[in-house]
């Protein structure tokens, strides 16, 4: 009988020091495919574990992405933020290793907290408002986040200045560039030890407050809380937690944080269609725990784990 939609047990969760100790520890080789940087819809995606997700891919990488807008006349503040799978922080901390290395002006979230996708785009287009595609100072970006990937998984994704997903020219590029560094050994790697770092040369961003005020620019809040809808907002798990609550506030609106729990297991999630743990809001499975809770609201609302995706119960 299939486990899909019910509760994970403790025999579904991942080993969250094994994860980060295998992304250390293991070393990708280039000439096997399945260890390479292999850029999708969404970045570079894969676990320490199977050796396509560790430190050396993320050193190679931030390096190529450097390359990539230095060749490109990009020179302004490049926003960095990352979501909740447990990789996710080691690989900002070995990015920010080699963007400070390399005099790139990194912007980190103030609260030192998750950055959803939606926000880091956002700061990226606020940044560059009024500037044309010849001027230096505009910025860029990296996501750190597997989307709704399964908790072994960790992502690398990188937005140019338009604020979206880089498209394949810019992918194929700093993928092929990568993959020799790694071949090379990291030679052409440049990186500063993350305890050597001056704190002086790590800029700061709050995300949080920029996205969510300017929301009212976009959206008529005053309709949805005058309509006394009663939402439930789950996270499920991801970056979005801090800003749904924000969002009630602000606002006024009968907002519910229905699971603010953040754990890199993701213990409290039910499991999808294949009897894996995967914060796919499209999923009715993953999503089953909203289901059950329907009628507490009028509209429930569920994110992914970098939260650009959502889905909807009613």
């Amino acid at each position: 009988m299939s486990r899909a939609g019910t509760p994970a047990e403790p025999s579904d969760l991942i080993d969250i020091d094994e994860l980060l100790a295998a992304y250390y520890d293991r070393k990708p080789d280039a000439s096997v495919p399945a260890q390479r940087v292999a850029f999708g819809t969404s970045g570079h995606r894969g676990s320490s574990l199977s050796t396509s997700f560790n430190e050396d891919h993320i050193l190679a990488t931030t390096q190529a992405i450097v390359d990539y807008r230095t060749a490109q006349g990009i020179a302004g503040p490049l926003f960095l933020g990352r979501d909740t799978h447990g990789l996710s922080l080691p690989a900002e901390r070995t990015a920010v290793e080699v963007l400070v290395a390399n005099g790139v002006a990194v912007r980190r979230d103030s609260r030192d907290s998750w950055v959803p996708t939606p926000a880091l785009s956002h700061a990226i287009l606020v940044h560059n408002a009024g500037r044309d595609a010849s001027d230096p100072a505009r910025a860029d970006g990296i996501v750190v986040t597997p989307s709704h990937n399964p908790p072994r998984d960790g992502g690398f994704k990188y937005n140019p200045p338009h604020g979206g997903p880089a498209d394949t020219d810019a992918t194929g590029w700093i993928a092929n560039r990568a993959n020799d560094l790694i071949a090379a050994g990291l030679d052409g790697v440049r990186r500063t030890p993350f305890k050597d770092l001056d704190e002086s040369t790590i800029g700061e961003y709050d995300f949080r407050d920029a996205y969510v005020r300017d929301l009212a620019g976009i959206i008529d809040v005053e309709a949805i809380r005058s309509a006394g809808v009663r939402i439930g907002a789950d996270p499920l798990g991801g970056a979005s937690v801090d800003y749904w609550a924000l969002i009630a506030e602000v606002y006024g609106l009968d907002l519910t944080v229905v699971n603010p729990d953040v754990d890199p297991t993701w213990r409290f999630m039910t499991l999808d269609w294949d009897e894996k743990i995967r914060m796919d809001p499209s999923s009715p499975s993953a999503m089953a725990s909203l289901v059950a809770r329907r009628d507490e609201y009028d509209i429930l609302t569920g994110n992914d784990a970098d939260a650009d995706r959502h889905g909807i119960v009613t």
